[in-house]
């Protein structure tokens, strides 16, 4: 097996206020690092993510801090196992959540069928809740870094939830009185 090459951040910033933390936080995990102990997070080496990282050394010293970024590899296979662990039970872990926002899309759609809100505001509404699911797993899919064992359920998921809309579109067209893709629905 191949060795991983990492970037470790350490940052320390002041007790007060506790946004700069916050913050750092929020960027870390919308970078796909995994949280390592004590503050210590982990990226997969390369170029983009040094960029990153720099950057924000240079907002946690702003704020009063201290950063660093450390080049690293595992000194054993099993520790290299752990970290490859956490990134993919993190991504597990959002894929999961992902997965049940669909559920609830597609048990939406069902609620309206069933309601016959057969409406142009609806439509538009759920297509735009669709697009939101789509670009929240693209996000998910850019910082699955090792290939996490939900996401291609996760994509059959979002694959379910378009074809439900597009069932739902049909109906909603038919009780106007078009067809589907035809005519100004506005």
């Amino acid at each position: 097996m191949a060795e991983n090459k990492w970037l470790l951040f350490l940052s320390q910033l002041p007790a007060s206020p506790s946004s700069p933390r916050v913050a750092v936080w929020r960027r870390m995990r919308s970078a796909g690092a995994a949280g390592l102990q004590n503050g210590v997070w982990v990226l997969p080496r390369s170029a983009e993510h040094e960029r990153f990282l720099t950057e924000l050394v240079v907002y946690v010293k702003e704020q009063g801090g201290s950063g660093q970024i450390l080049a690293a590899t595992a000194l054993s296979p099993a520790a290299n196992q752990e970290i490859l662990a956490q990134f993919r039970a993190d991504r597990n872990q959002e894929y999961t959540e992902f997965r049940e926002q669909c559920q609830q899309f597609i048990a939406e759609i069902e609620k309206e069928t069933l309601n016959r809100k057969f409406t142009f505001a609806e439509l538009e509404e759920n297509e735009q809740d669709l697009e939101k699911l789509r670009t929240w797993l693209l996000k998910i899919q850019q910082r699955d870094f090792f290939g996490a064992d939900l996401a291609g359920v996760a994509v059959v998921e979002l694959e379910s939830c378009r074809q439900a809309l597009q069932r739902f579109a049909i109906q909603v067209y038919s009780q106007q009185g078009m067809e589907a893709g035809h005519g100004n629905p506005g």
